[in-house]
């Protein structure tokens, strides 16, 4: 069992960057892949961007490919969120999810996670 603990979120201007980071506060994330999704007000989660337990297999979500870009540091055991670009639309709370998913799609669904984050606030002003 693994908790997660999201940081780096907070308020930018649109065209700025953040840097999420995902960190077990219980547990380890190294035997688990590991993904990022959002949610915006009266909207349902979305998926933005995951990595396979080795690092090997990266995946994007199609609102965030070539501005986002996920990553884990081994060593600090924290996977990483690395946000570009940033638009009035990414405005949401962004959660980390760990997990062992089945095979390639899972990695895009809340289904392929058995363990989540509270969330972190991202706001892109205009």
């Amino acid at each position: 069992q693994v908790q997660l603990v999201e940081s780096g979120g907070g308020l930018v201007q649109a065209g700025g960057s953040l840097r999420l980071s995902c960190a077990a506060s219980e547990g380890t994330l190294s035997s688990y892949a590991v993904g990022w999704f959002r949610q915006a007000p009266g909207k349902e989660r979305e998926f933005a961007a995951a990595i396979s337990w080795s690092g090997g297999g990266l995946y994007y979500g199609d609102a965030v490919k070539g501005r986002f870009t996920i990553s884990r540091d081994s060593a600090k055991d924290t996977v990483y969120l690395e946000m570009n670009s940033l638009k009035p639309e990414d405005t949401a709370v962004y959660y980390c999810a760990a997990g062992a998913p089945y095979y390639s799609g899972s990695y895009y669904h809340t289904h392929g996670y058995d363990y989540w984050g509270q969330g972190t606030q991202v706001t892109v002003s205009s």
